[in-house]
C-alpha cells in the first residue's frame, strides 16, 4: 500500500466517523404490519430467542422506521470501518 492509498483510506474513515455522528437514535428490529383486515404497525424486536412486539399506530409508525433504518445504516457503517481498518492494520504488521 502507498503512501496515496494510505490517505484515501484515513479520508474515508473520517467521512465514516463523521456519518456515524449523523446517525440519530437507533433500534435494532423492524416495523412490521399485523392483522388480516385490520392492519395495524407494531415494531418487532427478537431478542434472547422471544419476539417483542410494541404498537406503534399511526403517528409512531415512522418515527420507529427511522430508528430502524439508523440501525441498518450503523450496521453498513461498522462494517465498512471494519474493512478499512483491517487493510490499515495488515499495512502497519508489514512495516
Amino acid at each position: 500500500m502507498n503512501e496515496r492509498e494510505l490517505a484515501r483510506m484515513k479520508r474515508r474513515m473520517r467521512t465514516l466517523q463523521k456519518k456515524l455522528g449523523e446517525l440519530g437514535p437507533v433500534m435494532r428490529g423492524s416495523v412490521v404490519v399485523i392483522g388480516t383486515r385490520n392492519k395495524q404497525p407494531y415494531f418487532s424486536l427478537n431478542k434472547n430467542k422471544k419476539t417483542r412486539l410494541i404498537y406503534l399506530g399511526k403517528k409512531r409508525e415512522a418515527t420507529a422506521r427511522e430508528y430502524s433504518d439508523n440501525y441498518k445504516k450503523l450496521q453498513e457503517i461498522a462494517e465498512e470501518m471494519t474493512q478499512v481498518n483491517m487493510m490499515l492494520l495488515k499495512r502497519d504488521y508489514r512495516s
